[in-house]
């Protein structure tokens, strides 16, 4: 029988509510597992009989009900506007106490683009219009940049000082490759980060050639940095080899990105349509063994459904807890 991962929001919906997924950590292995989804207001997932009970209106209505599902989130608002810190204590006083919140680095800080609109005011005020509406950090003046890096760290704290903060998400963009200057540019971000946990997820699959993986890890190793395992689609210039590895002791990450091929590669595809994939149970049965090896050389292992249009990774993520559950 051919399996549909794009079934529609009724056939997930019906899953979820056939999964056994469990609110609270797990343990296994006496590493503490945590599964959860990339996001909580994503403009597909929010409309009514999605996901959301009628009476969760309100971004806190949201925010608390997905923390009665859920034990993590990760936060990538903060990819396309940094966060204020006022919204990040709030995001502490609506989740239960031991509830964990992974941020997505901006923009700016892991070589993309960003919209110099979504910009705090004082730092517009300091652009050229020259520069135009799209800018990147090259562009931008030292201390421009190094501002980028303290209003993030700043919006950090109140979760880092709750010991909400899983880790600081650096996806780095895909034409980030390794070269010479890697060693400078990880000591640049464990610079303006200070001591707060730092994951990185790289784009360009010649990161992890054979050849070199090692000493990637290695540099990551070295500058307390977490290595993120990702699941992406085969076939494309940006597809990424399965190659677990644990460079922090403390912390282990698998970022789910479903496996829509046609549109991974395809320079037009939005969002929604690079992502927009149901894992089936045979896949996430694949991905049983690999966490579990990892619980055993970490303490925590986060595992992040990024497979996010509607109610597709909530469904998966539910999905997955249970099978990890009845292990």
């Amino acid at each position: 029988m051919t399996v549909s991962h794009d079934p529609g929001v009724d056939e997930a919906r019906r899953r979820a509510a056939s999964a056994e997924g469990v609110a609270a950590p797990m343990s296994r292995h006496g590493a503490e597992i945590r599964v959860g989804t990339a996001g909580w207001t994503d403009k597909t997932l929010t409309p009514k009989g999605v996901f959301y009970p009628d009476d969760a209106k309100t971004p806190e209505g949201r925010l608390r009900y997905y923390a009665s599902r859920f034990p993590i989130v990760e936060a990538d608002m903060g990819f396309y506007a940094i966060p204020d810190r006022l919204v990040t204590e709030r995001w502490v006083e609506r989740t239960p106490s031991d509830f964990v919140f992974n941020l997505k680095a901006h923009a700016l800080m892991t070589g993309h683009a960003t919209d110099v609109a979504r910009l705090p005011k004082h730092l517009r005020d300091e652009i050229p219009e020259s520069l135009g509406a799209r800018i990147y950090a090259k562009d931008l003046p030292i201390e421009l940049r190094d501002e980028v890096w303290r209003l993030f760290r700043l919006a950090a704290e109140p979760l880092a000082e709750q010991k909400k903060l899983g880790a600081i998400l650096l996806q780095f963009a895909p034409w980030i490759k390794p070269s010479k200057q890697t060693p400078a540019m990880l000591t640049r971000v464990r610079e303006q980060l200070g001591d707060l946990p730092v994951a990185v997820e790289f784009r360009d699959p010649a990161w992890m050639e054979p050849r070199l993986r090692e000493r990637v890890w290695a540099q990551l190793r070295d500058h307390g940095m977490t290595y993120v395992v990702p699941d992406t689609p085969q076939g494309t210039k940006t597809s990424m080899p399965i190659a677990p590895a644990v460079t922090t002791p403390e912390l282990a990450i698998v970022r789910m990105h479903g496996h829509r091929s046609d549109m991974w590669g395809a320079r037009e595809a939005t969002v929604l349509e690079k992502y927009r994939y149901l894992y089936d149970a045979e896949e996430l049965e694949t991905w049983l063994e690999l966490i579990l090896d990892l619980a055993q050389e970490a303490e925590r292992v986060h595992v992040i459904f990024n497979n996010c249009y509607a109610n597709y990774g909530t469904t998966n993520a539910l999905e997955f807890a249970g099978m990890i559950e009845r292990i």
